[in-house]
Formats: structure tokens, sequence, C-alpha cells
């Protein structure tokens, strides 16, 4: 593959990860406590903070994968997307069988972020 297709992949990436954050807290009294709720967490300010730090956090691959491209930060960003996968798992395991792929669609991102972090793009 090609130095501008792994830039495609990487800008790919990007999009997604900025989404998530956005979404995240767009959907803050939404979709994004809904799952925590049905996770047990009742706190409001504790379901606030975990959104917004997996929102910052997010943010923050985003941006990184953008300015700062490199093997490190996709090994980053794949642990915490590992991470994040597993505990989405444990909140709410149903999640794997959702039609619109919540968490399968970390597998083609697992294996993009692989391809980059082996090709050094």
């Amino acid at each position: 593959m090609n130095a501008g297709n792994a830039t495609v992949l990487r800008i790919s990436l990007v999009i997604v990860w900025l989404a998530k954050a956005a979404v995240s807290l767009w959907e803050i009294n939404g979709q994004s406590t809904d799952l925590l709720v049905g996770a047990g967490i009742g706190d409001r300010h504790v379901r606030i903070v975990l959104i917004a730090a997996g929102a910052g956090t997010d943010l923050l691959i985003g941006l990184a994968m953008a300015l700062w491209p490199s093997r490190r930060i996709y090994l980053l960003a794949l642990a915490l997307m590992l991470c994040m996968t597993v505990i989405a798992t444990v909140l709410d395991p149903s999640l794997w069988l959702h039609p619109l792929g919540p968490l399968t669609k970390n597998v083609p991102i697992a294996a993009i972020l692989w391809f980059l972090i082996r090709a050094g793009k």
C-alpha cells in the first residue's frame, strides 16, 4: 500500500475519533448517559466526568493522529480503543449484537491501526 492510501486511512480514523468526541458530548444527556445508567452508574456527576473524560481522550487522539501521525500515536490509539472496547463489553455486552456495530466497528479500526503501525505512516 502506498503513502497516499495510508493517508486516506489515517484521515478516516481522525474523523472517527473527532466524531466520537463530538457525539459523546452532544449525547451527554442521551445515549452516553443511557449506557452508563444501564451499567449501574447512577451518580449524575460521575457520569458527566466519565463522558467528558472519554470525549476529551477521543479528541486528543484524533488531533494527535491529524497533527503528529506516528507509530507511537497509533499504538496509543490502539491500546485505548482496546481498553474502551473491554470496558464497553463489560458494561453492555449486547453492544456486540447491535446492528450498527458500535463495538464491531473496532475490529476494522484495529486492523487499520495495525497497518499504520507496521507501515510507520
